[in-house]
């Protein structure tokens, strides 16, 4: 097999999406899984369209998901530069000379004629596609329109009656006809390469051997082998993966704020990159067997483009969420303080340099909903009742305090708290079994009424765990509100 050098090419005109994080994380498997080269090319000749930050905040949060690469702008590489605003003069060769043997051609037509040209073609209920005006202009036309004023961009001479098929990984045979594509822009008018050619240029010159990319990429494909053709060059192997559609079968569409989408957004959160490494590997690819927690190690090992799905990635939430606490449950306690500790802070629970007793109560606190927890932010709706003056309860909060036993099981309670020394779980645990012994009471009859009355909530994490970090005064007010 030849050297499988495979790249992901973002332009950095926004951050990075979970869309592109999958496109990127695919090719850094199915490099590291052959041995072969990642290499990261920033296109970033859509100057308008470039936003401050934006290549650097792409680098970044492909470092945070986990991935590393073999070439591109901050690691150098022998087939640079990686950034195509840094190889105009590369590609200003390669389109005059394509000039040069008639296989493209200058275009004098101004937007306004080509927008003219579109609306009457779909008038006629024709496909738009540029009509070939400029096609066959002489060189004295040319000056004459240039005279003019008129600024040329540089068009691809489509051949005509052709097929184009290639045989791509995840969709199989694929064929495209040549008289269904107009002549396309290659060279804007102020001479900026556009993208079907830089990117074939820069694919061959940077020998890539696999070119994996989103399904929207398909019809662009042709319009590269074309490029490949006229050169006498040989095409990559392509792979175009199916979409991430939301649990609606919908395209995923950036307005769509159901779903985050933005690896930086997960980060804030307290999402676990290596958690959200495992599940963007499952959105469109499936492993051999039903095992869904990988290591990253365990990925690279078992990947194999052959199995990328035909079928759209639904973008399942309720997975990411319990995959993370899957990830969550098996850390060391103060890694998920330093997780939530960020957003006790933003919500005023914690001060933002906590003393020594306060960082106790926050590891405590963590400790307690570590195994509920799927987030960092989460910690926050877990852990209100510790933060509240005041409880209330809710229409089975209410139905459960007035059965008739509740009286006797909390004056019991009460009574066992007031000399409670340490006020700490085990002890604590031990007074609910005295209250036990002395009405009878157990089961829901006795746990229940405790706990709703300490923490307003039916459910929650171990009750004398609970009851010690809110507190002996905290646990006497409550018990005595419901009493008086």
């Amino acid at each position: 097999m030849s050297d499988i050098r495979v790249r992901y090419a973002p332009s950095p005109t926004g951050h990075l999406h979970i869309g592109n994080a999958r496109t990127a994380l695919f090719n850094y498997l199915f490099a590291r899984n052959q041995k072969g080269q990642f290499i990261i090319r920033i296109e970033d000749t859509d100057q308008k369209r470039n936003i401050v930050g934006g290549e650097e905040s792409q680098l970044k949060y492909l470092k945070w998901l986990g991935m590393d690469w073999d070439e591109s702008v901050d690691v150098g590489g022998e087939y640079g530069p990686y950034r195509q605003s840094e190889r105009l003069d590369i590609y200003k060769k390669y389109y005059e000379d394509l000039l040069e043997k008639g296989l493209a051609y200058k275009c004098y037509c101004t937007e306004e004629e080509l927008e003219k040209e579109r609306e009457e073609q779909i008038a006629r209920g024709e496909a738009p596609r540029y009509s070939g005006k400029c096609r066959h202009l002489t060189k004295e036309d040319q000056a004459r329109l240039e005279a003019e004023g008129r600024k040329p961009s540089i068009r691809f001479r489509v051949p005509e009656g052709k097929v184009y098929r290639f045989n791509d990984i995840v969709k199989g045979d694929v064929s495209f006809a040549s008289e269904d594509i107009g002549d396309f822009v290659i060279v804007k008018k102020d001479g900026i390469p556009l993208y079907n050619f830089a990117v074939a240029i820069d694919d061959h010159l940077m020998k890539i051997s696999h070119v994996l990319r989103g399904d929207d990429h398909i019809s662009n494909t042709p319009k590269q082998l074309m490029i490949y053709e006229a050169f006498g060059w040989e095409p990559p192997t392509f792979g175009h993966m199916t979409l991430i559609v939301n649990e609606n079968h919908k395209k995923l569409s950036k307005r769509d704020e159901s779903i985050i989408q933005f690896i930086e957004q997960y980060e804030a959160l307290g999402y676990l990159p290596e958690a959200l490494f495992n599940f963007i590997a499952l959105l469109g690819w499936s492993p051999v067997g039903e095992e869904e927690i990988f290591s990253k190690e365990e990925l690279i090992e078992i990947f194999d483009p052959g199995r990328l799905s035909k079928s759209p990635a639904v973008f399942d939430r309720q997975k990411l969420i319990w995959m993370n606490n899957q990830y969550m449950k098996k850390l060391p306690v103060e890694k998920v303080v330093q997780l939530a500790l960020p957003h006790l802070v933003n919500a005023g629970r914690v001060p933002e340099n906590p003393s020594p007793e306060q960082l106790e109560m926050v590891n405590k606190l963590v400790a307690l909903y570590q195994e509920q927890m799927s987030y960092g932010a989460e910690i926050v709706s877990l852990s209100e009742l510790f933060f509240k003056e005041e409880i209330s309860y809710d229409e089975t909060g209410k139905a459960i305090l007035s059965e008739e036993q509740v009286p006797e099981v909390l004056r019991a309670f009460l009574q066992e708290l007031e000399d409670l020394e340490p006020f700490e779980a085990a002890e604590i645990k031990a007074a609910i079994k005295r209250v036990q012994k002395a009405t009878g009471q157990k089961g829901k009859k006795l746990f229940m009424p405790i706990r709703v009355a300490v923490t307003g909530q039916e459910h929650g994490p171990e009750l004398p765990n609970t009851i010690e970090l809110l507190g002996k005064e905290t646990v006497k007010k409550r018990i005595q509100n419901i009493l008086s």
